[in-house]
């Protein structure tokens, strides 16, 4: 084979980089037999949000860094319960090098969500939003609004079907088809559902507390928003087929029919 017919070869793949749908998995304290307990709780609970659900393990609330063993084997927990382990939350130097020994990456995007340079606390990424005036609760609508995010909405026209997920980042989300059983759509504004929606919509993905949720027809599997969420095995009989909305008050998801 001459150099000139190599050049034209296909290459054998090519690599992209963007959203995956990712679990940031945080560690209050060193406790591997409780991790597996309440990890296969929730597997238990909620099969079809957890099953094979990658992971990322973020260490980096516990006031020391575990040692290599004892990483491995908070890891072999997250697999036993049914859950994908794929590497490691960002951290320290030695966080760093503990991931390099145990041959996993090191996933830095969690920051912007969780944590800014140097601190442990968990901050909010956007101030809540100001009390209404009058009604505490959200107006009441026909349709959803027109999008909010800045520079407009992603628009999708066709149908998301099993196993499809659609990302807006930076904005709005709006979809003027259904979203199918087993798809994810993902947006880190809000997300506009002109049909229905009977897989798993999560709204302000990089932790944008004021995004919401709306759907024509709410079938849902799961909704999240700002990491928020509620997960649907029998949906309330008010709530199934109708047009609703997903707003977060403080630190629990709400919903309520439009």
């Amino acid at each position: 084979m001459t150099s000139a017919s190599i050049g034209t070869l296909e290459t054998v793949a090519e690599i992209k980089f963007g959203q995956v749908g990712l679990a940031n998995l945080k560690l209050k304290r060193l406790d591997p037999e409780g991790l597996a307990a309440e990890l296969r709780e929730k597997v238990d609970s909620a099969e079809k949000l957890f099953l094979r659900t990658p992971v990322v393990l973020d260490l980096s609330h516990l006031p020391t860094l575990p040692d290599i063993d004892t990483v491995r084997g908070l890891l072999e927990r997250v697999r036993e319960s049914g859950m994908l382990p794929v590497g490691l939350s960002y951290g320290t130097a030695e966080n760093d090098a503990l991931a390099q020994a145990l041959g996993v990456p090191v996933f830095a995007k969690f920051r912007a969500a969780y944590e800014r340079d140097g601190e442990s606390a968990p901050v909010r990424a956007t101030p809540p939003p100001p009390p209404p005036s009058r009604d505490p609760s959200p107006p009441e609508r026909a349709t959803p609004p027109p999008p909010s995010a800045s520079g407009g909405g992603l628009l999708h026209d066709q149908p998301v079907r099993s196993g499809q997920q659609i990302y807006a980042r930076g904005r709005d989300l709006i979809l003027n088809a259904l979203v199918g059983n087993g798809a994810e759509v993902i947006a880190d504004g809000s997300i506009h559902v002109y049909g229905a929606l009977r897989g798993r919509a999560l709204a302000g993905a990089q932790g944008d507390e004021r995004a919401r949720i709306y759907c024509q027809e709410f079938h849902a599997e799961l909704v999240s928003i700002a990491g928020h969420y509620r997960v649907f095995e029998d949906i309330p009989a008010d709530l199934r087929g109708k047009p609703v909305q997903a707003w977060l008050e403080g630190e629990k998801l709400l919903l309520k029919k439009l």
